[in-house]
């Protein structure tokens, strides 16, 4: 039977259902990009308690940004926003629940009217962010805003009233708060960047600066912006997801999520308006959310990134394959222990190390079937982000920074378009025209990718990294990626 509110009573009884009323929940937050992540993390989590506190009413009215086809938004309004997520355990076993906290969504694409409504409605007291870590408009090596890079800020900086991007719609509906008295509000972003609060703060008062100055004031006495630490690895929804639920459950679900069963947030407790009491349901509420953070982003996407080049260039096709080589799992183990954690903080009540180590356990769930190809996207995006400040604070330790070169050299032979088998690989990135000239320039200009300054920075004039990298270059073009893992073992 099709997914719906009206078939939920109909239901095999081991799939987990929502309980509570849901024409009763009030679209208190609204969040940008309901992708499966979203789905996996933020609503799983409000689902949650919705189920265990009668008191919360709090409910998720979504926007789709650009990256989301209509159809995809319908698949979840012909099952009145209901979806199933399937935590996908190491042993084979899976555990599937109905998730009902979504309750609505509106494309960005569709005038943006019925979006600034919503944003500027009394009833919204958190906005909330899932749009990946390219689209807040910041120089990757400054950390401030431009705008470049991404099209649709370009587009809103260059006529404020065509409403293209999410800043774009948020400064109209910022607008209209202060006009009605609709209140304080919430700026809580969910995406993989270091200072992801102050990213968003910085975002939206550098587009405000330049469209509508005379909010800034608002902004800063009626809007608050909490970091985040998200942890979750939920691969894209594929037939076989599908097919499962059809088979295990006898129900027909266009957009499901599948997902491990590991789930961490931690949430910087800086709420302008309230918010649902998040405690309740294993939310890490803290003052500081920064060292989890960056504890997070250098073990766990520094280990993706550190894996997903070589994995992908060794013909292998999901992480788990990949994270069960033992050249490339020796890497791992080696970027962890003396790249990573030297460069973090100490939290009291965690070994990083083995919080590391805790990663490639979980990477290697052969049931979760992550794409290579969905790690490697975006690398210019990535690598900045999760890669490269663990090479800048090993610099300043030791001076030396031997795996993150063999990476950042792996992801430069990856760049080329073939593995090491002959097969063609699909290269991803907002700036692929870019580093593939910088490749082409390697073979008469040793280095020249480093100095895409842009995504490197200075690293490009640094002698020992700069050396390092040619080495490891070197050793992939001479003897093969599989030589170059055995050298760093």
């Amino acid at each position: 039977m099709k997914l719906s509110e009206s078939t939920l009573n109909l239901l095999p009884k081991e799939l987990i259902v929502p309980e509570y009323d849901r024409s009763k929940l009030s679209e208190n937050i609204v969040h940008f990009g309901v992708g499966h992540f979203h789905r996996a993390h933020l609503a799983m989590y409000l689902d949650k308690l919705l189920s265990q506190d009668p008191k919360c009413n709090w409910g998720i009215r979504g926007v789709g940004v650009a990256s989301l086809p209509d159809t995809t938004i319908n698949a979840l309004k012909n099952q009145d926003w209901l979806y199933t997520l399937t935590q996908k355990f190491a042993d084979g076993s899976a555990k599937s629940s109905v998730i009902g906290s979504i309750i609505g969504i509106e494309h960005a694409n569709s005038g943006g009217e019925a979006v600034i409504s919503r944003l500027a409605d009394a009833n919204t007291k958190i906005i909330s962010l899932t749009i990946t870590e390219g689209s807040y408009g910041t120089d990757e090596i400054s950390g401030e805003f431009s705008g470049r890079g991404d099209k649709l800020i370009e587009a809103d900086l260059a006529d404020p009233s065509s409403c293209a991007s999410w800043l774009g719609l948020l400064i109209h509906a910022i607008r209209r708060r202060r006009e009605s008295g609709a209140g304080k509000v919430t700026l809580m972003s969910c995406d993989n960047i270091p200072h992801n609060g102050k990213i968003a703060h910085d975002a939206l008062i550098g587009f405000a600066k330049v469209t509508a100055p005379d909010l800034l004031g608002w902004i800063d006495e009626n809007m608050t912006f909490p970091t985040s630490m998200v942890d979750r690895v939920t691969p894209g929804t594929t037939d076989e997801d599908r097919q499962y639920l059809i088979k295990k459950y006898g129900v027909e679900d266009n957009w499901p999520v599948a997902c491990e069963p590991y789930a961490l947030w931690v949430l910087e407790d800086n709420f302008a308006n309230g918010r649902p009491d998040f405690g309740k349901v294993g939310v890490k509420l803290v003052p500081d959310a920064l060292p989890y953070e960056l504890l997070k982003l250098r073990t766990g996407n520094g280990t993706h990134q550190a894996l997903c080049y070589f994995g992908n260039l060794l013909g292998y096709k999901y992480v788990h394959e990949a994270v069960h080589d033992p050249d490339i799992n020796a890497l791992l183990i080696r970027y962890i222990n003396e790249e990573a954690v030297p460069t973090l903080e100490k939290i009291p009540g965690i070994d990083l190390n083995e919080y590391g180590k805790n990663f490639i356990d979980r990477f290697g769930n052969p049931q979760i079937k992550d794409l290579l190809s969905r790690i490697c996207a975006d690398t210019s995006n990535r690598i900045p982000k999760f890669l490269l400040p663990v090479v800048r604070d090993q610099i300043a330790i030791s001076g030396n920074s031997p795996i993150c070169a063999a990476v950042v050299a792996s992801w430069a032979r990856y760049a080329e378009g073939l593995d090491e088998n002959g097969a063609s690989i699909n290269v991803i990135d907002p700036m692929k025209e870019e580093i593939t000239a910088a490749i082409k320039a390697e073979a008469t200009d040793r280095g020249a990718f480093l100095r895409i300054t842009s995504i490197f920075g200075e690293l490009g004039s640094n002698k020992e990294f700069l050396s390092q990298y040619l080495s490891a270059r070197d050793t992939i073009h001479n003897v093969g990626v599989r030589e170059l893992l055995k050298s760093l073992r």
